[in-house]
């Protein structure tokens, strides 16, 4: 199945100036979120964006907050899952309703907050595509083993360019031109 911008909805979980230092390549993950913003934003496609106890973990790394533009706003939560927090789960459940069933999600920690979310989607029957690259925990192996059990749980697994040449489609479009330095 190809993702595409019309059934399209981005969820960026968590990338948090003070959790982003601690987690294995998390300048990295940092950077392939706000590309993931970007391509949202550029192509159409509905942001909702969390973060985890803002008090102690800060707010979204700037990177990806300068990506999103000040369209979208950060929502704060303290459970694990963010499915679990009824404005969140309203906000994805109302782009759903719009005909946005298929759900990107990236961000930080794989096996905790990514990975709860994420089994909480696939569970309500969302499709699910797990960004690979854009997704990090503080421990490398331990990402790993998250990304290797959602996947058995049926997520599907991308990397960002993915997600930017199935949501572009073509390469003659405006959009591909405005996109194309971002995706390298």
């Amino acid at each position: 199945m190809l993702m595409n911008t019309a059934r399209g909805q981005l969820l960026l979980i968590d990338i948090q100036e003070r959790l982003a230092p601690h987690v294995a390549g998390g300048e990295a993950v940092t950077a392939n979120c706000a590309r993931l913003a970007r391509y949202a934003r550029r192509l159409d496609v509905p942001v909702t964006l969390t973060e985890h106890y803002p008090k102690g973990l800060g707010a979204t790394a700037a990177s990806v907050l300068t990506a999103l533009g000040n369209d979208v706003p950060a929502l704060p939560k303290i459970t694990f899952s963010a499915w679990q927090d009824a404005g969140i789960r309203a906000r994805i459940e109302a782009h759903r309703a719009a005909g946005r069933s298929q759900i990107v999600v990236a961000g930080m920690e794989a096996h905790v907050c990514v990975g709860q979310t994420t089994f909480d989607l696939l569970a309500a029957g969302l499709d699910v595509f797990l960004v690979a690259d854009a997704v990090g925990s503080r421990a490398g192996e331990v990402r790993d083993l998250a990304i290797r059990r959602l996947e058995q749980a049926g997520a599907r697994i991308v990397a960002h360019e993915m997600v930017a040449f199935e949501w572009l489609r073509r390469g003659d479009t405006e959009e591909f031109k405005d996109l194309i330095e971002v995706i390298k």
